[in-house]
């Protein structure tokens, strides 16, 4: 009896102790992207002084007129689109790492960014110049691709009305790669469009410019809904975990669950991509970083995978515009420098497994 009181006793000591850290971890994340977002909104090819900043922030009506139109203008909406993407890839990743129970798994695993870069491509090329809700034809064609190829991907590795997992991750490959370089033959119909191209191309390796209010509602509305979609999925991941018959032993509805992860990543994706290009990195690093420190619990991992997302492109996207300035690197080639080696750092240094 008293064993069994000491080993409860020690349970509810462990418990308390990750609430404990997971508050700690919460509080210091924000604080940081808290911190990292007022710094830059201070720096550029214009600089800002940190206390013009503040007040513009307390609604002063008394700055100067350039100061407050860079401010609104150009760096709260593209530092607001930063953070959005950011933790978007960073759930998208969380969600498809636990749907295939892979570490290495990406938010572009099913085949997005190939749809995405075709239809980014298609829509340069071949469509007139069109404008909703501040989305130009390159954001809302690389949506739909990204869309199209997903439901494409998933009508592949569908038979018998079931999903194979296997054949998911396959069909996303293939389709991916096929329609990447498809977008070549576009590049040699088109070799007259000079600096339309090299903006195409920068697209491709990920760039976040400054969008437009109506733009940047519009995608928070999706994402935001995603990623409350993704609080109650936190816990069907920890039981797919657990394996597919004990997940089915306790009631869990596997072709369901696998359909709702899809879509609710698919759309984190798709509204990324129309928002920052294809932005490389970011959902495989963070969630991974985020497991590490964390462990495998998705409940706990969700809030603190969108706030180190958001934070970790919000640095990325900061350095990219300031390193060079007035010239900026496209912030997935920043990413990929960065979190690329970072990641190998991770995997050496922690040599061992852990759970999903």
């Amino acid at each position: 009896m008293e064993a069994q009181l000491a080993e409860r006793a020690l349970g509810e000591s462990r418990q308390s102790g990750q609430a404990g850290r997971f508050r700690l971890v919460v509080c210091v994340l924000g604080a940081c992207l808290a911190a990292s977002m007022l710094f830059s909104l201070t720096v550029g090819a214009a600089r800002i002084p940190l206390g013009d900043t503040l007040r513009f922030l307390r609604g002063d009506q008394s700055l100067s007129k350039s100061t407050v139109t860079v401010l609104s203008q150009v760096r709260m909406p593209r530092l607001a689109a930063a953070a959005l993407v950011g933790a978007a890839l960073s759930i998208a990743g969380l969600l498809f790492q636990g749907l295939f129970r892979n570490p290495l798994a990406d938010p572009y695993v099913i085949g997005s960014s190939g749809g995405a870069a075709l239809g980014a491509a298609a829509g340069f090329f071949l469509l007139p110049h069109i404008d909703l809700l501040g989305f130009g034809t390159v954001s809302l064609s690389a949506f739909a691709g990204s869309v199209l190829t997903i439901v494409l991907v998933y009508r592949l590795a569908r038979a018998g009305g079931r999903t194979q997992i296997v054949t998911l991750l396959l069909a996303g490959f293939g389709v991916s790669t096929m329609l990447s370089y498809t977008t070549y033959f576009f590049e040699l119909l088109n070799q007259n469009y000079g600096l339309g191209m090299s903006m195409l191309v920068s697209w491709f390796h990920g760039t976040i410019d400054a969008p437009r209010w109506a733009q940047l509602a519009v995608s928070a509305v999706m994402m935001i809904g995603a990623c409350c979609a993704s609080v109650p999925l936190a816990r069907r991941l920890n039981t797919l975990a657990l394996g597919d018959e004990y997940a089915q032993q306790l009631g869990l509805n596997l072709e369901a669950t696998r359909m709702v992860l899809i879509v609710t990543g698919s759309l984190l994706v798709a509204s990324a991509v129309s928002l920052g290009g294809l932005i490389s990195f970011v959902g495989l690093v963070v969630p991974h970083l985020a497991r590490l420190v964390m462990g495998p619990d998705n409940v706990r991992l969700l809030p603190v995978t969108a706030i180190a997302g958001a934070l970790f492109l919000v640095l990325a996207d900061t350095l990219a515009r300031t390193l060079l300035a007035p010239a900026e690197i496209p912030v997935g080639v920043l990413s990929a420098l960065v979190g690329g080696p970072f990641f190998l750092y991770l995997l050496r240094r922690t040599k061992r497994e852990y759970r999903l």
